[in-house]
């Protein structure tokens, strides 16, 4: 490589930020928290950003708005702990039915459940920022998705807790 970028990456990369400068998108988001302020203050940042998003609380909840999408969702973004069943686990249910579908993790258990350094591109600590959110959302719409081992090994790894 010469470290040219590439015009359809260039061009592909201007339509995804705004005129502020901050990313944008267009895709469906499927958000699953428990916490009521965390999915109703994160749905806010992603709707403003101009993406579709859809919401749940539990596991359940998500797979029955996933199958109410239509094949809609192109991004889970889930909670690890959640009442039920975990993120992870529901991650790689939702795989089986679309292996297209981008996932990112989110919690506040990263190192407790050593999920940092087994798969850093699909997770998100909290707290985190709006841009950081938004730069991370981005990225994973924009890449080729995460071998599902990564959800199973998260998966068992969330039961420990």
């Amino acid at each position: 490589m010469d470290g040219t970028t590439d015009p359809v990456e260039q061009e592909i990369k201007a339509n995804h930020v705004a005129e502020n400068g901050h990313v944008r998108g267009w895709e469906t988001i499927l958000f699953v928290e428990d916490e009521g302020f965390v999915r109703e203050a994160a749905r806010e940042v992603l709707q403003s950003a101009g993406y579709q998003v859809l919401t749940a609380k539990t596991a359940a909840e998500a797979a029955r708005v996933y199958e109410q999408s239509c094949g809609e969702v192109e991004l889970l973004l889930t909670d690890v702990v959640l009442p039920g069943e975990t993120g992870p686990r529901l991650a790689q249910r939702l795989r089986e039915k679309d292996p297209a579908l981008r996932v990112l993790l989110i919690t506040g258990y990263a190192e407790e459940l050593g999920l940092r350094a087994e798969n850093p591109e699909e997770l998100l600590a909290k707290p985190f920022s709006t841009p950081v959110l938004l730069k991370k959302v981005r990225q994973l719409l924009d890449c080729s998705r995460i071998p599902p081992q990564k959800y199973e090994a998260a998966g068992r790894a969330c039961d420990n807790t």
